[in-house]
C-alpha cells in the first residue's frame, strides 16, 4: 500500500532525526531522501536507530567500568524505613538525579549499617545509565592515591581523572582520619568539584 503524505514525512523525519544524531550532514541526508524509496526509508532509518542504540550500550558500559563501583547496587527493594529527607525534599527527587543536573551535593549521614553505601552506589550507578561520568572512591584510598600521586609527579594526572566525574561519590567521608597533607590534597579535590555534584557518604 502506498504510503500517505503524513506517513511519509513522519518516516524521513525518523531518518532525519537518526541521521543527525550520527552527524551526517544535511546535504547528505536530503540528497538521499530525494531519490530513496519508502522501503530504502525505512531500511536505513532501522539500521542507523541500531546503530545509536549499541552507541548507547557501548557509552554506558565504559561509564561504568570507569566509575570504579566495588559491588553493583540499586535503589530496587532499599529498606527506607530508616531514612529521612529535608522538608520539601525526598525519594522521588533524589531518585530523579536533579541534583547531579543542578550540581548540588548531597550527603548521607548517620548510623552504620543503614544503607548509606547502597543508596550512594545504586544512585551512581543510574547516573552512568542517564549518560553522566561517574567516580566512586572509599575517602581513605583515594587520599592515599592523592599522595602516592603526589609523591610519584603523577597528581596532575589523577586530578584530571577524577575532574572527568560529573558525579563524585566518596564513601565513608567521616570516618577516615587524614594527616594535614592528605586533607589538603583532599580539600583540592572537593574544590575543585564545587561546580560538580558529590554524594559524601559517611557508612
Amino acid at each position: 500500500m502506498p504510503q500517505t503524505s503524513s506517513e511519509r514525512e513522519a518516516a524521513q523525519a525518523a531518518f532525519r532525526g537518526a541521521a543527525r544524531a550520527l552527524f551526517i550532514s544535511g546535504d547528505t541526508i536530503g540528497a538521499f531522501l530525494a531519490s530513496a524509496t519508502p522501503g530504502q526509508v525505512a531500511a536505513c532509518t532501522a539500521m542507523l536507530e541500531s546503530e545509536i542504540a549499541h552507541r548507547d550500550r557501548v557509552r554506558r558500559a565504559r561509564l561504568l567500568r570507569q566509575a570504579r563501583f566495588p559491588v553493583p547496587k540499586s535503589a530496587g527493594g532499599f529498606d527506607w524505613s530508616n531514612v529521612a529527607f529535608p522538608d520539601g525534599w525526598g525519594r522521588d527527587e533524589m531518585c530523579s538525579l536533579a541534583f547531579v543536573r543542578d550540581a548540588e551535593d548531597l550527603v548521607f549521614y548517620g548510623q552504620t549499617g543503614r544503607g548509606k553505601t547502597h543508596m550512594a552506589t545504586a544512585l551512581g550507578i543510574a547516573a552512568t545509565s542517564a549518560g553522566y561520568p561517574v567516580r566512586f572512591w572509599q575517602t581513605a584510598q583515594l587520599v592515599l592515591q592523592l599522595g602516592k600521586a603526589k609523591r610519584e609527579g603523577a597528581l596532575d594526572r589523577l586530578l584530571a581523572d577524577v575532574a572527568k566525574a560529573r558525579l563524585l561519590v566518596l564513601d565513608e567521608f567521616g570516618y577516615v582520619p587524614f594527616d594535614v597533607d592528605g586533607a589538603r590534597l583532599l580539600y583540592q579535590v572537593i574544590s575543585d568539584s564545587y561546580e560538580r555534584p558529590a554524594i559524601r557518604s559517611q557508612g
